[in-house]
């Protein structure tokens, strides 16, 4: 990993140097755009929309649009005045439990590595989080913008975590909020049991990204010049029910079908989906019974002829016996 920022921890009075690398990594498969017919790249240029001339990277600027078509421009001298531009320090604010911080206010992760001597107070903070189960509040200039973050622990590794601005969340605002909807006791008994027959420990390796590899193969089969197997349809899902309970229960049943446990209940009414298995199930074992039928008559045949053939031989049988008795008499 290649650090992409260095700076200090600042821990009251105490300084941490480190060095900032990024925790995540995107795996999608990029894609170029190329001609259709042979393959080149496809260039674009940097032209004004005003003049038409084509623009080096030294003569562009970052504009602002006020509205109006009025535009005001901003210069790398503009930018050089901010402070924050050059302030390379975590600020330590407060230390908060980490259930207080809402998840979607998380953008994206950097582990923070000690630089130099800084070992010996790296390790200090990471131990005293870990001891306090608290998070801390900081506040960081990144890529020329402040920031508001945490810092916590994981794998004995201080982990950087950039926050959204409170502002930068969305309020949610759907008209079913404002509907007086009702759920019935049976309903929320029944998804609450689905629920429960779903449970399970979270393990982030389990899953895995069916699209990409999936389109891996398409790419490998293309270089490789050999056919792309298509992989095997899933079953339908039965269409949506009008009954809730309906739904819910057979949502559960398939649950715990999957886990390998036994059905609730034998007397239990049938569901879309336990009356389609078993109709195939009944299809299944009359098909083999109908096959079965020629090779009876087959067998029947070969028995026939075999008796046929055994009564013919009889005779030859007695003619080379009497054959030894006429050479005797002689």
């Amino acid at each position: 990993m290649r650090a992409i920022w260095k700076g200090a921890v600042s821990f009251g009075l105490v300084s941490i140097g480190v060095k900032v690398y990024s925790a995540t990594e995107e795996k999608d498969i990029r894609f170029h755009q190329v001609h259709r017919e042979d393959g080149g790249r496809i260039r674009y240029k940097r032209t004004c929309s005003v003049c038409g001339e084509e623009v080096t990277y030294d003569d562009i600027a970052k504009g602002y649009d006020i509205g109006g078509g009025e535009m005001v421009i901003l210069t790398d001298e503009d930018f050089a005045d901010l402070p924050l531009s050059t302030s390379h320090a975590i600020d330590v604010l407060e230390f908060v439990p980490a259930e207080q911080v809402d998840p979607i206010l998380y953008n994206k992760a950097y582990f923070l590595e000690p630089e130099g001597t800084a070992t010996k107070p790296y390790v200090l903070l990471r131990d005293a989080l870990t001891d306090s189960e608290r998070v801390a509040i900081v506040k960081v200039a990144l890529r020329q913008r402040e920031q508001l973050a945490t810092l916590r622990v994981r794998e004995g590794v201080l982990l950087l975590n950039t926050m959204l601005w409170p502002d930068e969340i969305r309020r949610p605002d759907f008209g079913f909020l404002d509907e007086d909807l009702k759920v019935r006791p049976p309903e929320l008994a029944m998804a609450s049991s689905l629920i429960d027959s779903m449970a399970g420990e979270f393990e982030p390796d389990a899953f895995t990204d069916d699209y990409r590899a999936a389109l891996q193969e398409v790419i490998d089969a293309k270089v490789e010049g050999r056919e792309v197997v298509q992989p095997e349809e899933e079953e339908a899902a039965p269409a949506a029910a009008v009954d809730l309970m309906a739904a819910l229960k057979a949502s559960v049943e398939r649950a715990r079908a999957a886990r390998g446990e036994a059905p609730s209940g034998g007397g239990a009414e049938p569901t879309p989906i336990s009356s389609a298995r078993s109709a195939k199930k009944t299809a299944a074992k009359k098909t083999p019974a109908k096959k079965a039928e020629p090779a009876k008559k087959t067998a029947a045949r070969k028995t026939a002829a075999k008796k046929a053939t055994a009564k013919k031989a009889e005779p030859a049988k007695k003619t080379a016996k009497k054959a030894p008795a006429r050479k005797k008499t002689a």
